[in-house]
Order: structure tokens, then sequence, then C-alpha cells
């Protein structure tokens, strides 16, 4: 009962129907309340989102599998100090249970309990015990302390899956010969059971049936007019031999099919078919075939010296009256021709070549003794039936032996292809992760075209490109993405905030709906549906989009950055910090969030704590022009103009296509009165922003202090046209007011 239910219960899970899992196991666990029946239970409401039940099941279990399942609990429902405690007992040093796993989930937990350098050690020690353990290399990355993936996925861990799996071969062989041994040993024990009294009792039932039958064939020959040779009726049936000790010769199959004996090859038509055709069914009816069989494999390994010595006593006796039966038959045979070493060696090979049947059954089968003269039996050597299944076990251990070779081979192949994959995947995330974006990109381009065109490869370019502040090729990216799995939902709260960026304000606002109708439980469906409400300026409803998708995933980082930004532009900065705050205790590398801070205490004018957080977040993302020219800012703001001019010409270097860099840049330069350069700085960057009133904006008092009134009048004109925004529109009316004012006397005004 133990077992069949829980097959049942593994057939359940296997096909996701979780009801009848739980309540099968629950049947199985009230009447054999064992431990691993318990943990079968757990496994049903683990995969049944139960992890409560689960819980409760496995609290007070000691079994390592136990432990594990109840700490995932634990870790699921967040109670990650007792998860802790049960993986690693402080009273009880013990090794973290279930291998890779048990170390992968201790990695997470130490991670998100801010213990950066014990997560990585357990996220290297899943690694190497699974080589192909992507989840935590994956982690690995995100924590900024993955090695090279050509390290990682290479010969070591291919020698390591190779001895894997020549140790798991080892113990299927082994596992397979103990239950051949088990087989055979029942067998045995099988045909033991029968006893001779049972074998007697057997033997006189079948002559009395082979006997009636014998006369109903004659009856039946005689009314049909065909001329029988009644010699033939005088033979012993096999089913007799066989059951009386002796073993009836052996039948030549290759003999027969090559011609030498035109009379044999013709039996099928002759009345002794016939007859023998009527003899085999009565067999079958008393005697059953499999007993049968074990009957006469039990009575053959003792019969080879008394099958020689009542042939070698019949010889000179049977030899007329077999001649006579073959010139009855119409057929010419030359005893000396039969008795060739060359043919009966032929027919030797012939005869152990045919293993799969033994030589009771096929001499029972075949019914065609007489059809073989004597001499050709006598000079036959027939080998004991050890040796002719010692070559059947030698096959057999060779076929096997090279199965497990050829297995290991194609094993190992695969395993070399999927490292070889492996590597370039991992290294392309883990630049990516370093935020060495280029580079990543040349890594993914060696990808071949099939894994190159999935969801998760190009929506990793889309987040490469992201962080290199190319939108549209970001768009692109990310909208391929989405053709190549419209179902999957990996970066799509990253291609929200593209859209975003580029006000694509119709591809947004469908890109959300899509996400809500695939997953409304993702908490990247609620951040595409804030970023949509964002780009219409209601912040109030972003927001609560965005804390709907915290809410659904605690763990999600980007969310709470998201949040913050929507504080922001609400100006309600202590619950912005709080937001930013959140997102680096789940991930102390997500860059935006400290960059989102350094804004804040930007503009309330802490310039020495927004130093501080943008030189945090420029160390995470090194090549980012948007945190270089904020932290010039910062810099600026705190008179470090050389160092600031310095971080300033890095932003343009790292991003020449970008404005701010250079409109910063020339601010400073302004402040320095080195008016000069910073005209030449704008001129330069009227080329690449034709349209941005700010520009003109600066350059207008950049005129106004060399008092030059016209040009300076002509950029504010200019500026003005190019619609900027409400503010922007009162500073530079303000200054058109003041443009004959000294800038000493405006200050004081």
């Amino acid at each position: 009962m133990e077992s069949v239910l829980s097959e049942c219960v593994q057939n359940s899970l296997v096909n996701f129907m979780h009801y009848n899992a739980i309540f099968l196991c629950e049947r199985l666990c009230a009447h054999f309340p064992s431990e691993t029946n318990m943990q079968l239970l757990a496994r049903c409401y683990l995969q049944n989102q139960q992890a409560y039940a689960a819980y409760h099941v496995l609290k007070g279990t000691s079994m390592p599998l136990s432990r594990y399942l109840f700490a995932l609990s634990c870790f699921q429902m967040g109670l990650l100090t007792e998860a802790e405690t049960t993986l690693c007992p402080p009273d009880e040093p013990a090794e973290v249970p279930n291998g890779a796993a048990g170390h992968y989930l201790l990695g997470l937990i130490y991670r998100y309990t801010d213990r950066r350098n014990s997560s990585i050690q357990h996220f290297t020690q899943a690694l190497l015990l699974d080589p192909l353990l992507w989840a935590a290399y994956e982690e690995l990355c995100i924590l900024g302390a993955a090695e090279e993936a050509a390290a990682v996925f290479g010969e070591a861990s291919l020698l390591f899956i190779k001895k894997k799996h020549l140790y798991q071969g080892n113990q299927s062989q082994n596992l397979q010969a103990s239950t051949d041994d088990q087989n055979v040993a029942s067998r045995n024990i099988v045909s033991d059971d029968i006893s001779p009294r049972q074998s007697k009792h057997t033997h006189s039932n079948n002559l009395r049936e082979i006997s009636g039958n014998y006369n109903g064939a004659a009856a039946i020959q005689n009314l049909g007019g065909a001329s029988t040779n009644m010699s033939f009726y005088n033979t012993p049936s096999p089913m007799a031999s066989q059951l009386s000790g002796v073993v009836p010769p052996p039948v030549c199959r290759n003999f027969q099919q090559n011609g030498t004996n035109a009379s044999v090859a013709g039996a099928d038509n002759s009345p002794r078919s016939t007859v023998n055709s009527t003899i085999q069914a009565p067999r079958r009816k008393f005697v059953d075939e499999g007993k049968l069989r074990k009957i006469s494999g039990r009575l053959f390994s003792d019969s080879g010296p008394r099958r020689n010595s009542r042939l070698a006593g019949e010889s000179t006796g049977n030899t007329n009256s077999n001649a006579s039966a073959a010139s009855g038959n119409g057929t010419i045979h030359s005893s000396k021709y039969y008795g060739s070493s060359k043919l009966s060696s032929m027919t030797l090979r012939s005869m152990t070549s045919r293993k799969a049947q033994s030589w009771a059954t096929e001499n029972y089968g075949e019914g065609v003794r007489n059809d073989i003269p004597d001499d050709f039996q006598l000079n036959m050597t027939v080998p004991h039936p050890s040796e002719d299944a010692r070559p059947i076990e030698q096959e057999g251990a060779g076929t096997s032996t090279s199965g497990v070779n050829v297995s290991s081979t194609s094993i190992l192949s695969g395993a070399s292809e999927i490292l070889a994959l492996f590597r370039i995947l991992g290294e392309g995330y883990r630049l990516g992760c370093l935020y060495r974006c280029q580079d990543a990109l040349d890594v993914y381009n060696k990808l071949p075209h099939k894994h190159y065109h999935t969801g998760w490869v190009l929506s990793q370019i889309g987040r490469t490109y992201f962080a290199m502040v190319d939108y549209l090729e970001a768009d692109h990216a990310f909208g391929l993405a989405r053709l190549a799995s419209p179902y999957s939902l990996e970066g799509m709260d990253v291609y929200s905030t593209v859209l975003f960026h580029l006000k694509e304000d119709m591809k947004l606002s469908y890109l959300a709906q899509e996400l809500v109708s695939t997953d409304r439980l993702a908490p990247q469906s609620w951040c595409a549906m804030g970023n949509c409400y964002s780009l219409q300026k209601d912040h109030e409803t972003a927001l609560k989009n965005f804390q709907r998708a915290v809410q659904l995933n605690p763990r999600f980082a980007y969310g709470h950055t998201l949040c913050g930004h929507e504080y922001v532009a609400l100006e309600d900065f202590d619950n912005a910090i709080k937001s930013y705050q959140s997102a680096l205790r789940v991930d102390a590398r997500h860059y935006n969030a400290w960059y989102g801070l350094g804004m804040i205490y930007l503009r309330q004018e802490k310039f020495e704590f927004s130093e501080h957080h943008f030189r945090m977040a420029l160390g995470i993302n090194r090549d980012s022009s948007v945190i270089m020219s904020y932290l010039g800012t910062a810099l600026h703001a705190l008179k470090k103009n050389e160092e600031a001019l310095e971080v300033m010409e890095l932003a343009i270097v790292a991003d020449k296509k970008s404005p701010l860099p250079m409109y910063q840049k020339a601010n400073i330069l302004v402040s320095m009165e080195s008016f000069d350069a910073a005209l030449e700085v704008l001129e330069e960057l009227k080329e690449h922003a034709p349209r941005e009133s700010s520009v003109y904006a600066l350059m207008g008092r950049i005129y106004k202090r060399r008092n030059m009134y016209d040009k300076a009048m002509l950029h504010f004109g200019v500026a003005l046209d190019l619609k900027p925004s409400a503010t922007d529109v009162a500073t530079i009316k303000a200054a058109i007011e003041k443009l004959h004012v000294p800038d000493e006397l405006e200050d004081e005004l």
C-alpha cells in the first residue's frame, strides 16, 4: 500500500495535480507516519505554494532533506534567521544538507541579511559541487564577485562532471548486477519448487494425452487418404523425453535452410508436420510453457553424460531403422557427408548463435527429431548448457560495457558543449553586471544565432544598452525580445523605463496592458503601469502602481527605486530616501538607488553627502556619463573646480552624444570666468543639441557678462522660442528684464 500511494503521489506531482497529490500524501502519512513520507508531503505543499503548511509538517524533523525543505519553507515565509539555524545549527556544526542546492539557499539567506562575504563563499561552494548551477553564478555576478566564466566553466568543471558521471555509471552497473543476481536466484527457486512428485504426475498425464492425440492424428491422416509412415508414430514424444530426463537432439535450422536435406526443408507439407502440429496443442494445454522451460532447463544441466551414453548404446541398432525411415520419406542421405566435422562445426555455430531461445524450447517447437540421421547425431558435439550460456553472458557484459562507454562519451561531449555555451553566456552576464557594457555586447555577439535570438539574451542586451543610455538601441533589443518570447517578463521593467525616457506613450501604454493581462501578479507588470502614469504626470497613481510591485515582491530592488523617483517628483524627500535605502538593502550594487540619494542631497544642498553617494554609484557603473556629470556638479558646488573639470572630461569621453556633461563643463568654465572656452563648448554643443533651450540661455548669460547685449538678447529670444519648461521661462524672462543691470547690482537685487 505504501509503495502504491507513494507512486501515485509522484505521478500526481509530475502531472501538476497538486490537490490530488496532497490528498493522497496525507493518506500516506496517516497510514505510514514516517519522516520520508513527511518529506513527500512537504514537497506537495511547496509545489502548491503552501510554504506555511510545509513548515508545520517538517518542524522538528532531523533528516538532511527534511532540514533543507524546512529551511526552504522558512525562506519563502521570510523567516531567514530560522532558515539559517536549520541549515547551520550553531550548537552542532553539521554539513549543509542537500549539497549544492543547500549551499545556494544559504548563500541567498546571507545575501539578504547583508553578509556579502559569507554569501559569496556559499555560492562558490555550490558551483564547486555542481558546475552547471547557473543560478549560483548569476548571484555571484550580481554581487560583483564572480570569476571569469572561462575559469568557472573550464576544464576543471568538465573533469568533475566526468568523474560524477562515471561514479553514477558504476553505481547503476552495480545495481543492475545485483538485480540480475536476484532474478537468477528467483528463477532457480521457482524451478526448484516443482517437486519430483509433481513432475511424475505431469509426465503421466501428458503421456496419456499424447498417445490419444497420436491415434486421432492417424485417423485423420487415413481419412484424408494420405500415405503415412507408421514408424514415425513409434518415435518417442519430445515431451516424454524431456520429462523422463533424456534431452532431445538439437535441431539445425541453418542446415535445413541451406538445402542439404530437401525433405526436411519441405517438411511443412508432409503428414509428419501435420502430426507435429497436432501434438503441440495438447502440450500447451496440459503443461504451461513457462513451467516446461523451467523443468527442461533444470533437467538439461545434468543430461549431457546420459545423452552421450544413450546415443552410443543405440547407434548400432538404430542405423538400419533410420535408413529405412529416410528411404520411406523419399530422401537419400550420405552418413559420411553428414558426419563431416566441417558441417558439424557449421551447424554448431548456427545453434549457438540462437541465444534468444533455450534448447528445450527449440526442440519442443520444431518436433522434427527423426528428420536428422543418427550418424549425424553421433558425430555432432552438443555443448553443455553452461558452455552455451557463457558466450551469452560475455556478450551481454560487452554490450553493457560498450553501452556505458557510448553513453559516457555522449554525455561528456554534451557537457563540453554546455560548458562552452556557459562560458559565453556567463562572461557576457558578468561583464554586464560590472557595467562593462561594450565588452558585454562583444561577448554576446559570439553566441550562435539560435541562442542569440532568445528572449533572455536579447533582454540582457537591452539592459546593457539601457546602462549605456542608448535608449534607441535598447528599445530595438527589447522589441526583438518581445517577439522572441512574448510570454516572458524578463527585463520588461527596464523596457518600460526605456519607453518612458523616449516618451513613447502609446507603446508604453500597450506594453503595460499586455504585461498585466499576461501576469497580474508579476512586479514587472505594475512597474510598466507605473511608468505609463508617470509619463502622463500622474505621479500619485504611478506611486501606487510601484508600491503594488513592491508588495508582490519585497526583494524587487528596481521597484523600490521607482518608488523613490516618484516620491522625488512629489517632493517627498524623506520617503524617497527610505525607498532608495530599501532598494540598497535588497541589492547593495543597485547604482540607481545610490544615484537617487545623491540627487536628493544635491537638491537639498548637502553637497558632501551628494558627492559620497555619486561616488558610490560611479564605483559600480564606472562608464555612466550621467553619474559623472552630477558628480562634477557636486564637486563644483564644493568649489573643487579643477577636479570637477576632470570628471566632466571623462563624462564627455564616455558618451560623446550626451549634451549633459558638455553643458555642465560650460557652467563650470563660466563660474571660473573662462568665457571664451565656455562659448567654444556651447557652440559645439549646439551642433549636438540644436533645440536645447538651456544652451541658448547660458550663451545669453555669457554675452551679458561680456556686455554684448544684442547677442545676449538674441539668444534669450531663441531660448524662449524653443518652449522651455515653466521654471526656465520665468528664469529667462527675469534675465531679459535685468539685461542692462550690472552683475554686482543683480546679485544685490
